[in-house]
């Protein structure tokens, strides 16, 4: 789709990734760039000219009130940004059913009802995109991260659901599978990270592109093609050491 001129909601845009593809969308020239985070007053300030273009919104994705003011306050986007998501750590015979359900309620469900409520805004607007950040820890589980791995696994799943539904409608929906990126979220991993900015520049030109899969970093690559070649490797090296072999 064309980034230039659009109006573009981004959840999670108070750190991280979020953050950088907030900025990267001004930069590529959109119109407008609705900012949204549980707590409005965390996001971030710009300054000058995108001062003007960027639309503060309060956004809890687990709240079907939120998501219906957010779809009220927001009637001209064309591209959606799914990034809120939430990490929590345990293993899977060990992790509280309670952790199971925090995460998959933002990482899942929080994900699937914004897509379905601002795809009526999108097709009314005359088409555009939804892109949903995903993670490399949809392809295999991790320990330690099972809620996590297991929620961006079954994110996946909705997302080529969402892909096939929408597609008649002029939506297209983007996959991103971002490795480990050096956010607050991934600042107990001892991994190689790229910088949010780099990994936004990357999501935003995919998009740009139209490339149904993106991966906005060298590691997350490296992971597309190890699968690509030997998915029960990969599979077996998630669960036995982590990402980290794919280093080499």
């Amino acid at each position: 789709m064309l980034i230039k001129d659009c109006a573009a909601l981004v959840t999670g845009a108070n750190r991280g990734i979020g953050r950088a593809l907030v900025s990267e969308l001004l930069g590529a020239g959109a119109r407008k760039v609705y900012a949204t985070a549980r707590d409005a007053k965390k996001l971030p300030p710009f300054d000058g000219a995108d001062a003007a273009r960027v639309v503060y919104l309060k956004l809890d994705v687990t709240k079907p009130e939120d998501i219906a003011e957010a779809t009220r306050a927001a009637r001209d986007v064309t591209l959606l940004v799914n990034n809120a998501g939430v990490a929590e750590l345990g293993d899977a015979a060990e992790t509280s059913s309670e952790s199971v359900r925090r995460v998959f309620d933002v990482n899942v469900l929080g994900l699937l009802e914004m897509a379905r409520a601002f795809a009526s805004v999108i097709e009314m607007n005359g088409g555009g995109a939804i892109a949903n950040v995903l993670s490399v820890a949809a392809f295999a589980s991790m320990p330690g991260f099972a809620a996590y791995c297991a929620s961006k696994a079954a994110a996946w799943s909705l997302t080529q659901g969402l892909r096939a539904s929408l597609a008649r409608k002029g939506v297209a929906v983007h996959a991103i599978f971002p490795g480990p990126i050096d956010t607050d979220m991934a600042a107990d991993i001892s991994l190689e990270k790229t910088s949010p900015a780099a990994c936004a520049r990357a999501i935003v030109a995919g998009i740009a592109a139209g490339v149904e899969e993106i991966f906005p970093d060298p590691m997350a690559l490296r992971v597309a093609d190890a699968w690509e070649r030997d998915p029960r490797k990969v599979a077996k090296d998630f669960v036995a050491r982590g990402p980290e072999l794919l280093q080499s």
